[in-house]
């Protein structure tokens, strides 16, 4: 709900979808998002699904609650009990309902051109359902770039998770992200809580500060859709240049200045160069992976705000000199800028800002931790009762994904070195091994 409540406050639509009286000249393109219905309310191109109903309770009580198209809640009641395989044959046998739902918004659309999912990968829901919604989509509309928003648990040892067989999910997700998605932003909770703490100075971060973090990416990350330049125009040019072979498709992102509510981070002065020197910087990714190992496969970065041409070339120039990325060795990359305008309907305390999409092979890190950890359950078999319970599970899936995730490792830590081009190549093995994986869905 955060995303959507920002994108009203950037294009000047009020809680119940009516446009603001200051709003009626903008140049934006609010229909990438929105549509208007027959009485001039604006309705978000969104569905909200779940399996159980105290979310989607909780926004139909929200002051946002007219906003959305009530035909595209959809709940049901037991929810899927932290289990993926629950969620995913729940959205199974829910299927007709919910493509009916999808199907809808897509035909309502005149220039479709992809699917944007925001989920979580450690609970039920967010994995299993969300899995199986990739693969129903990947099937339903393969010509369609499907994009998503990746929540990914808290993998520290201190850290507290509410799921224990987070290391389940987050694995069998991950299976499906690798090969039924087009782009992945990955979203770190371990990242997010720690910024919360140390760059905004929040003792105790709420669910409500960290979802407003992921909803300034997120709004972030679409400001070339929404106020159209020279480039990235459209969902396929704005991922295009950053995804260089199709499985290493799994994105960082970084954003500066950060504000929450009344917490300022303690960024001060805001050129470009100071923007662009901060989004290179760990403490800013939100990932917990550090970018001082292995190397950028691309970098994008979309600079909100007061800035020309000149300001741009002479930051690239600087960056280069102090030699701050270190980019892949076999292939032509480097940092591209893309400027975007801000929203006049909202005050910022900060000239300019930016947001850093990149494709960075130490992300790796992140998936050797989710493999760790799967490990140590499944070496005990614990906790897989849920699982067995779903009929139509096989157990044997659990290896599957683990082969499809470790392939995905390795190809990470390939592309690190100067003869990634030949890698993979040995006896049709990685070709093979992905049928394998189809076959077992």
């Amino acid at each position: 709900m955060e995303f959507w409540k920002q994108l009203c406050k950037e294009h000047g639509i009020s809680a119940d979808g009516i446009l603001e009286e200051f709003a009626t000249h903008g140049d934006d393109r609010k229909d990438v998002f929105f549509y208007q219905a027959d009485d001039e309310h604006y309705i978000p191109r969104a569905v909200l699904i779940d399996l159980e109903p105290r979310v989607i309770n909780m926004i139909q009580n929200s002051p946002y609650s007219a906003l959305y198209n009530p035909e595209n809640y959809f709940h049901a009641k037991d929810g899927a009990g932290n289990c993926w395989a629950a969620g995913y044959y729940g959205g199974e046998r829910l299927q007709e309902e919910l493509l009916e739902m999808i199907e809808r918004e897509a035909d309502g659309s005149e220039s479709l051109e992809g699917f944007v999912m925001l989920h979580s990968i450690a609970g039920g829901t967010g994995s299993g359902l969300g899995s199986f919604l990739l693969e129903v989509l990947n099937d339903r509309f393969p010509k369609k770039l499907i994009q998503t928003y990746s929540v990914f648990p808290n993998q520290l040892e201190s850290g507290a998770s509410d799921t224990v067989v987070q290391p389940y999910n987050s694995l069998l997700t991950l299976k499906r992200l690798t090969m039924f998605s087009d782009c992945v932003v990955v979203l770190d909770n371990t990242a997010l809580d720690r910024i919360a703490v140390d760059r905004l100075k929040l003792v105790n971060p709420n669910m409500s500060q960290i979802n407003t973090l992921v909803s300034t990416v997120m709004s972030a990350s679409t400001t070339t859709l929404r106020y159209p330049g020279y480039m990235n125009n459209d969902l396929v040019g704005l991922l295009a240049s950053l995804i260089p072979t199709p499985r290493c498709h799994f994105l960082m992102t970084g954003y500066t200045p950060l504000t929450i509510e009344r917490q300022v981070s303690a960024v001060r002065k805001t050129t470009v160069l100071d923007v662009m020197r901060r989004l290179l910087q760990t403490k800013n990714i939100m990932v917990s992976a550090s970018t001082k190992k292995g190397c950028y496969m691309s970098i994008l970065n979309i600079i909100q705000g007061e800035v020309d041409a000149t300001q741009i070339h002479k930051s690239l120039q600087r960056i280069r000199e102090r030699k701050l990325a270190r980019f892949i060795p076999w292939g032509p990359a480097s940092i591209q800028v893309a400027l975007s305008k801000k929203s006049p309907y909202v005050e910022t305390a900060h000239k300019v800002s930016g947001l850093m999409l990149a494709n960075h092979t130490n992300i790796y890190a992140l998936f050797d931790r989710v493999l760790k950890q799967y490990d140590k359950l499944k070496k005990r078999n614990a906790f897989l009762e849920n699982y067995k319970k779903e009929k139509d599970f096989e157990i044997e899936e659990f290896d599957y994904s683990k082969e499809v995730v470790e392939q995905l490792v390795d190809e990470y830590k390939a592309a690190e070195k100067a003869d990634y081009g030949s890698w993979g190549n040995d006896d049709g093995k990685d070709e093979e091994m992905y049928k394998l994986s189809l076959i077992h869905i």
